[in-house]
């Protein structure tokens, strides 16, 4: 697998994604200080629990790093003998994380390539990480021309995109896109060491239609001057972590209410998303609501019935995942996934979904800590 510079950057999948999300999070600033001692006193006077977060809808750019570097397949390879090799077939498997080489730790596909240059010939030993599960496997290196190496493993080590916050909690965690983010090429959910959410400017929306989903489209600047917060956990349930600078992500900070699935109801509600430059609610039906569907981030089914956004975007597109769903004033999930063959309509996640995700995190960082 090794290779010159300029193949190897060929051969090591770079995948830009393009999520159905949402994000959001909180700084410590004192206009926020004051809103917030206000929010938790008017909590307090309803409920025993705090239930009460700051509204999303804004778009984010999204960057993840994967823990270890994962396998999406293997190859074969023409020998210098001519005949053809498929060396890790029988070592390694679809969605694998590649975690040492000969017991060197690796945490990037530059650490396996620098990895890689030094085969010799000789077997290699790969610690891979499989579920819950940790091995070493052999593989015997194919030499493709004289003293050069491969494997014959395509891998990925990050995933880039597009997503949008749905809330923030009084401990500055957000929950975003109400869906996980698997591989595009084994879709599996991802297994991430960390990740970081960016500034983005929208500029260009495509209209979905029947058969065709449409998206969002921005300009993502991945450096330390754009970060806005970190992100430390992908589930079925979204995206979740950290924001940092709460005052360039909300310009509005809304707290609103969240509720449980009991108090939804099918009819009338809204989503709040950003298009054309502007973050507003668009009227939506609740039309079916599956309190125990067998998938977490698909409880509800909406519809959307503004003649707005049906005119802007025909429905719901990629871009929108973890936009609010909002009812009765309240927040109730958030978008997850549109029906391919009908843009208008798509499936949400109860927020409830979300907000236990949020808590077992923040139980952990307690305990870690």
């Amino acid at each position: 697998m090794s290779i010159s510079r300029k193949k190897r950057a060929g051969r090591v999948l770079l995948m830009l994604f393009l999520f159905l999300s949402g994000v959001v999070v909180w700084d410590q600033v004192q206009t926020w200080q004051e809103e917030k001692n206000l929010w938790q006193t008017e909590a307090s006077t309803s409920s025993d629990k705090n239930n009460t977060v700051l509204l999303g809808g804004m778009p984010v750019g999204i960057y993840m790093e994967t823990d270890g570097v994962m396998v999406l397949s293997t190859e074969k390879i023409k020998g210098t003998d001519g005949n053809e090799y498929e060396p890790a077939v029988y070592a390694v498997e679809t969605g694998d994380y590649i975690t040492a080489v000969n017991h060197h730790a690796i945490e990037g596909k530059a650490d396996l390539l620098d990895e890689v240059e030094q085969i010799d010939g000789e077997d290699v030993i790969l610690t891979l990480r499989r579920g819950d599960e940790t091995m070493d496997t052999k593989v015997s290196p194919v030499e493709y021309e004289p003293g050069q190496y491969r494997l014959g493993i395509w891998v990925r080590d990050n995933v880039q995109g597009l997503g949008t916050i749905t809330f923030l909690t009084e401990q500055s965690r957000f929950g975003a896109l109400g869906h996980g983010i698997s591989d595009t090429d084994t879709n599996m959910l991802m297994s991430i060491g960390g990740g970081r959410i960016y500034r983005t400017s929208i500029q260009d929306i495509t209209k979905g239609y029947s058969g065709s989903p449409g998206t969002m489209e921005g300009i993502i600047v991945y450096n330390k001057y754009n970060i806005l917060g970190s992100i430390d956990k992908n589930t079925e349930a979204g995206i979740y972590g950290t924001v940092d600078r709460i005052d360039e992500l909300f310009e509005e900070q809304i707290p609103i209410e969240t509720a449980s699935r009991d108090e939804i109801k099918t009819g009338d509600a809204t989503i709040r998303c950003y298009i054309d430059n502007e973050i507003k609610e668009y009227d939506i039906q609740v039309t079916d609501i599956d309190a125990d569907s067998a998938e977490i981030n698909k409880g509800l089914v909406i519809q959307v019935t503004d003649p707005e956004l049906l005119e802007k975007t025909g429905g719901i597109i990629q871009g929108m995942s973890g936009s609010p769903i909002i009812q009765n004033g309240k927040l109730i999930g958030a978008v997850t996934h549109v029906f391919v063959q009908d843009s208008t309509k798509g499936y949400g996640i109860f927020i409830d979904n979300m907000l236990n995700q949020v808590e077992s995190s923040e139980t952990s960082n307690i305990v870690s800590n």
